[in-house]
């Protein structure tokens, strides 16, 4: 047992500890102070076997290499006792009782840590990394939730960077990935058999010649923080959630005749937008604006007639406006006001306030300190600045409004539409777990997109998060990521733990995907919303120019995810009958200039058809249409010929893109189109081919290769794909 108030266990009692759940250590034999220790020591060594290792150990000793407290190596009884001899007079008072451990000498050329962090949003996980005494400087890391089961295990060995360390090595077997395995998952049992454990740390473990693996070093630390959750967020589903994103009615609290005011711009957007409902307004001089008669106050408006309250007042006057919101049966108010917690310590006062009086009133709050809203199954646009995108499958929720209005700009620009968008603002009330309960029970709603910042309940996060994902997907950016300090005193586990490790952990366990940047996260999204989930990894790339497959099936191989397959024989064979003798007769398929206008969609349906195949990465698309443009550009059109070869080259290009989605459509396989004219030309007739199709024209082969890769791991976590 722990001792109470005790911060760590000596090496010995957490090895003890270990063992119960199944962590298997070198043979080692513990010496007190008590009698001659010297001699204990040489008999201990004697009956393990020489050549030991010798360690000064104590409760309060944890990193012994660094105070040079270990002695290696030692082959016989005179060595062991001149090491026991200066060990023991190394202890200092600082120290407390100390006693001597005598262990076998293993060896191994290939060492990993593994331990259990107790992180203050999310609980305990595992660590898995690259070990020994540049485990802090290498950092290949990596983290599962607790509870963690074999096949957990397995995968999270999966997740390090440097993954030629589990084979055949220098001579040596490739590692036991089975007993690694069934070492973390004596670490997941160990940590959930005491709340009082804040990490447990075992470095390193040996990989023995034989690939077997020994652990020979453990700490177990157990100060415990616990921290306060005073978050508590309203039961904002069903019937809450529909009033705000499918009002029957919405006011402009505090509507403006000034068109650079909120109150004005959030008005002209409601109504330019087209939303179809009422649409009412309260302005203090009963001024019309934008052709709205508003009233004074919320107590002049009708009753049940208006479930959304956009409030462009000043923070000192929303708790009354809410209190009015709730004398009309008002349900949703989404507070764009500044001056809450952003602000400050009075801020802070206010906004606490504020949420006491939404809760009490029930009240769904949205803000404060917001940047609005869009749904465009009822074409609303609440917000105080654009875009207003078009309608689509993405709901999108923030913490950051610059990023809601990021991927709308995406959406407006490539044509892949968004169903919802909401920024969270503060978050008083409801963050954007709240919203994500909601996405994942909206038809309108295919896949979901966000971007975080702060945590305020991961717990709650991480439940959301699997909620959501286990039903359709789920992309997330995260900003802010910093060290997780609180607990990086003690171990090697919480040194090496980071917010931003740790949340990598958690969107690997909840089939979430995470990605860097907004950009990548668009592609992403799209892929997920207009394209069918791969259902296994193997990938052709299909290309009209030979430099695209080139680089495009490098991002594929270092990617390391899909498998860029030989073409079978059969598919081989027949492509040949369709192309010149020049073409690349392998993956990629290189027409190498020998495709008509017929030839691509006979190609792509071979491959797509092909039971060996199950996705299509296109690249060449627009090229035919870029010089067609520059004929229409020149004096000599449309005289010479030009006006029928330009019409052709522009039909082809159409047909193209028209025939990608269809084979997709028909075979249930992912086909993407990747051209830079997709940035460089979105007039390009190809483009704008892909894009009349709903689906995203990725900017190079690169990226669709990434998006492709995602999807397919994701798809993997759902089961669909093999």
């Amino acid at each position: 047992m722990i001792i109470s108030g005790q911060t760590t266990l000596s090496e010995t009692k957490s090895k003890s500890l270990l063992q119960q759940f199944g962590v298997v250590f070198a043979a080692e034999i513990e010496v007190t102070t008590d009698g001659d220790p010297i001699e204990n020591a040489v008999k201990a060594a004697e009956q393990i076997g020489f050549p030991v290792v010798v360690k000064l150990c104590g409760d309060s000793i944890a990193h012994k290499t660094e105070r040079g407290l270990v002695r290696l190596g030692l082959g016989s009884a005179d060595a062991t006792a001149t090491a026991a001899r200066e060990l023991l007079a190394k202890a200092t008072v600082d120290d407390g009782d100390v006693s001597l451990l005598i262990a076998k000498m293993e060896s191994g050329k290939r060492e990993f840590i593994a331990g259990v962090l107790r992180d203050p949003q999310f609980g305990l996980f595992v660590m898995l990394g690259l070990g020994g005494i540049y485990a802090e400087v290498i950092a290949d890391v990596a983290f599962a939730p607790v509870p963690l089961n074999k096949p957990d295990a397995l995968a999270l060995q999966g997740r390090l960077r440097q993954q030629k360390i589990f084979d055949d090595f220098r001579g040596e077997s490739a590692v036991s990935k089975d007993e690694l395995a069934d070492a973390l998952v004596a670490l997941s049992k160990a940590a959930e058999s005491d709340p009082s454990f804040s990490s447990i740390d075992i470095n390193p473990i040996l990989v023995r010649s034989d690939g077997s693996i020994v652990a020979v070093d453990a700490l177990v630390v157990n100060d415990a923080l616990t921290p306060s959750k005073d978050f508590q967020p309203l039961n904002t589903t069903g019937r809450f959630f529909e009033s705000l994103f499918n009002p029957r009615g919405v006011v402009v609290v505090g509507a403006s005749t000034h068109p650079g005011k909120f109150g004005f711009v959030s008005l002209h957007n409601l109504i330019s937008c087209g939303y179809k409902g009422q649409i009412f307004a309260t302005h203090l001089e009963l001024a019309e604006v934008l052709g709205v008669q508003s009233v004074a106050t919320i107590d002049d408006l009708p009753e049940n007639e208006i479930d959304l309250a956009f409030v462009c007042t000043p923070a000192s006057t929303n708790i009354s406006i809410l209190e009015a919101c709730a004398r009309k049966n008002i349900r949703s108010v989404y507070i764009t006001s500044a001056g809450y917690g952003e602000t400050g310590e009075s801020g802070v006062q206010a906004q606490k306030l504020l949420k006491d009086k939404a809760r009490e009133l029930d009240i769904l709050l949205i803000g404060p300190n917001g940047q609005g809203l869009v749904s465009t199954p009822v074409n609303l646009c609440a917000q105080i600045v654009g875009p207003y995108p078009p309608k689509g499958a993405i709901s999108v929720a923030s913490q950051s409004g610059n990023f809601v209005s990021s991927f709308m700009n995406y959406a407006r620009f490539t044509n892949v539409g968004i169903a919802r968008a909401i920024s969270a603002g503060n978050a008083a009330c409801t963050g954007v777990p709240e919203v994500l309960d909601f996405f994942a029970t909206d038809d309108a709603t295919s896949v979901a997109l966000v971007y975080l910042e702060g945590i305020q309940d991961g717990e709650k996060l991480a439940s959301s998060m699997k909620s959501i994902s286990s039903v359709k997907p789920l992309v997330v950016v995260k900003g802010g990521s910093t060290s997780s300090g609180a607990l990086a005193a003690a171990s090697h586990t919480g040194a090496l733990a980071s917010n931003d490790r740790v949340f990598d952990g958690v969107c690997f366990a909840n089939g979430v995907t995470r990605v860097a940047s907004a950009e990548e996260a668009f592609d992403v999204a799209a892929t997920f919303a207009t394209q069918p989930l791969p259902k296994g990894p193997n990938v052709v790339v299909l290309t009209t120019v030979g430099g695209w497959g080139v680089v495009t099936s490098d991002a594929i191989s270092n990617d390391n995810v899909l498998k860029l397959i030989s073409l079978p024989q059969d598919l081989s064979e027949a492509i040949s009958a369709l192309l010149p003798d020049r073409w690349s007769h392998n993956n990629p398929v290189d027409c190498a200039g020998g495709e008509t206008r017929d030839t691509i969609p006979e190609v792509m349906r071979l491959i797509a058809t092909h039971p060996g195949v199950d996705s299509i990465i296109f690249l060449g698309l627009g090229i035919q249409s870029n010089q067609a443009r520059l004929m229409t550009e020149g004096h000599f059109y449309p005289d010479f010929g030009l006006e029928r070869i330009v019409s052709y080259h522009q039909r082809q290009d159409e047909r193209f893109a028209q025939v990608a989605f269809e084979l997709s459509t028909e075979t249930g396989k992912p086909i993407l189109v990747a051209t830079e004219l997709g940035v460089a030309d979105v007039n390009n007739p190809g483009v704008k081919a892909v894009q009349e199709s709903g689906r995203l024209c990725y900017a190079n082969g690169q990226r669709a290769a990434r998006a492709l890769a995602l999807s397919y791991q994701y798809s993997k976590w759902r089961g669909v794909a093999k």
